[in-house]
């Protein structure tokens, strides 16, 4: 269970996202045409709200103790995601007044936090910074769009510290506040009523901390950090002032915007049977943890057709039994990687060219990684870059995103498809649609991890890779819409045998390690996807998944069959058109080859109980959606696992959750 600390902090940062949201989005929005017609005349007085993302780096001076002193320095860098809040007030003669909090957060790739490391005969220490954050004041210039300022203050940061091996074995860990001083410069430039983008340059001075492990090591440190961030901030304006990015203007006539979510969902279970534990076992007493992401979506369009988006974004928090011990992983929000504390990630980067072939048009409406456009229904898309491969292939209007609907991993996508990604989901690649009135079919490359289930991409491009293709055929029955996918794709990895790790000698040190057994290999499947609408309320869908089942999962989780169904229905019968109940189940297994691996006590990406008695997993989820207004949804979700990690000694299991999603 996550300490009262990080529920706080988490539960602030709820209640943080719901002012933001209302605050962006207090009026209907009325900006028309030229929406850059009053800039020359932009009011730098008001409160203010943004994000900014850049590079931080600097130099940690470290003291340590074992018992002779020795002393050292080492430089450190990394990307850094955060957010900011502030005032400004501008006097008649263009000076400008401000106060300004910020809160920064390190890479979510393992190592990035790390800011110094010290050796000792017997253990390591390592020093990570969880966050910088400062409390500054502004004063500045600013003439008509353009503002240039200087700006100085407080600031603080969370250190966390480790010895491995500790005292006792295993790892001491510490953590310790540290305050200092912050100083810098910047220019800012209003780009939309109530919008500005900026380039700032911050230095910290972090004062030197001490920490005494259970081992008697002493070990001391201070930092200098330099930040060079990009940032876009959004005034909070009167009642009647424009949400840019959602205006009445025609389809095509704006060229960017920002979109921005909020998803916190807390889940838990009661005890459960458990007679026996293995390294991925769900423990069978109760538990309760929580998730929280947070996405700006920006969009821009340089040229008619051609569109960039980035989504900067922070994610905190850990799955149940640190998101391991079900195949059908109940919280989509939580990535493997566990952060105690938000950590950043450029989530999307990506260029979109849309090609069209003329004849009937269709209208886009503006959403996330959406620009508002019209365009042809003919056409040939093309897309690279960064992303979650699900963000296009496996679709489903009834069950593809764990922030509105389905929170199970199964349910809301994927099943047995070994969805090629990193521990957060995403990764690098291409793909090419073709779109016509009743059908689509798009087909795409993307990278594969080096070995199962990690943050690093395989370099070996094309040799190595997840190659997919799909098609999608719509169609109507009985008068209501309803569509089709069928997807073949073919993985190929550095990836383990379970034969042969099961083939190796009992007396092999962590039998069955199927590490030993890993070299190029392929694993192949399918997955035959559909949705119906009954009514305009009630809609149905289902998706079949397959693979070989002969070698370990590179990405996604340990699952070689399933079977998924369910519907969906609004609650325009009660008086409640935007509220949905979701019900579904599910059915999963594991091929011949797998299941004597597991059995042998072998190990996957989310399962392994050391033994196994088994029977196919299988899942019922039912959810219910409340719209509290257009921009805040609160969901109410309840699982039940039947012979988990496909164990019928142990379970069943209950799993209850409570979902606050905010947009924008």
């Amino acid at each position: 269970m996550g300490d009262t600390k990080s529920r706080t902090f988490r539960a602030t940062c709820a209640v943080a996202a719901l002012i933001v949201v209302h605050a962006a989005s207090a009026a209907e929005p009325t900006v028309k045409g030229n929406a850059l017609a009053d800039l020359p005349n932009y009011n730098w007085t008001g409160a203010y709200v943004g994000g900014s993302f850049g590079w931080g780096g600097g130099e940690a001076r470290y003291a340590l103790f074992d018992p002779n002193p020795e002393s050292a320095s080492n430089s450190f860098g990394s990307l850094y995601g955060g957010l900011q809040v502030g005032y400004n007030y501008l006097l008649p003669s263009h000076i400008l007044l401000g106060v300004e909090g910020d809160v920064s957060f390190p890479n979510f790739l393992e190592g990035d936090d790390n800011v110094s490391t010290g050796q000792t005969a017997q253990s390591r220490i390592n020093e990570r910074v969880d966050f910088i954050s400062t409390v500054r004041g502004r004063f500045g210039y600013a003439q008509d769009r353009w503002l240039v300022y200087g700006t100085g203050g407080f600031a603080w940061s969370q250190a966390r510290f480790t010895e491995s091996p500790g005292a006792l074995g295993g790892e001491d860990k510490l953590r310790q506040f540290r305050t200092g001083w912050a100083m810098g410069a910047g220019a800012e430039v209003a780009i939309a009523p109530e919008w500005t983008a900026r380039l700032e340059y911050l230095y910290d001075h972090l004062d030197p901390v001490s920490v005494m492990f259970q081992s008697g090591t002493r070990f001391d440190s201070s930092i200098n950090d330099r930040m060079v961030r990009i940032g876009l901030n959004r005034r909070l304006g009167d009642a009647d002032t424009p949400a840019f990015g959602m205006s009445e203007a025609s389809p095509g006539s704006r060229n960017w915007y920002v979109h921005g979510q909020f998803t916190f969902v807390e889940q838990g279970y009661p005890n459960f049977r458990s007679p026996y534990e293995g390294a991925n076992s769900l423990p069978g007493e109760h538990e309760i943890r929580d998730t929280m992401s947070a996405t700006a979506f920006v969009g821009w369009r340089p040229l008619p057709g051609t569109e960039f988006y980035v989504n900067p974004e922070l994610a905190q928090g850990l799955g149940l039994g640190t998101t391991l011990g079900l195949a059908a992983f109940p919280n989509g929000e939580a990535q493997k990687a566990n952060f105690p504390l938000p950590r950043f990630n450029v989530a999307r980067l990506f260029v979109r060219q849309t090609i069209g072939l003329g004849g009937e048009q269709e209208t886009i409406e503006d959403g996330p990684n959406q620009l508002a456009a019209k365009r042809d229904v003919s056409r040939i898309t093309l897309t690279a870059g960064k992303f979650a491969v699900t963000d296009f292939f496996d679709g489903n209007s009834y069950a593809h995103d764990p922030r509105a609907d389905f929170l199970n991993w199964n349910m809301y996508c994927c099943g047995s498809y070994d969805w090629t990604m990193d521990k957060v989901s995403y990764t690098w690649g291409a793909f090419a649609e073709l779109n016509q009135k009743f059908w689509a079919v798009r087909a795409g490359y993307f990278l594969v991890p080096v070995i199962s289930n990690d943050d690093r991409y395989d370099a070996h491009v094309f040799e190595r890779g997840e190659y997919i293709a799909e098609l999608e055929l719509r169609y109507s029955l009985f008068s209501q819409p309803g569509k089709l996918r069928l997807m073949p794709w073919v993985n190929i990895a550095n990836a383990g045998s379970y034969s042969e790790a099961v083939a190796l000698p009992v007396t092999s040190p962590n039998y069955p390690d199927i590490t030993l057994t890993r070299r190029v290999r392929s694993n192949y499947g399918f997955v035959i996807n559909s949705e119906q609408a009954i009514t305009n309320d009630l809609g149905v869908f289902s998706r079949v998944t397959w693979n070989a089942g002969h070698t370990e999962k590179i990405a996604w989780t340990d699952a070689d069959e399933s079977v998924s169904f369910g519907a969906v229905l609004k609650g325009t019968s009660w008086g409640r058109a935007n509220d949905r109940i979701g019900v579904g189940a599910l059915i999963e297994s594991l091929s011949p080859d797998a299941r004597a691996y597991f059995a042998a006590g072998g190990l996957g990406i989310l399962i392994g109980d050391g033994r196994l008695n088994y029977r196919p997993e299988k899942v019922f989820e039912a959810y219910y959606a409340y719209s509290v207004n257009k921009w805040v949804t609160l969901t109410g979700d309840y699982q039940f696992f039947w012979d988990p990690a496909y164990n019928a000694d142990r379970g069943p299991v209950s799993v209850f959750a409570a979902r606050l999603h905010a947009e924008f």
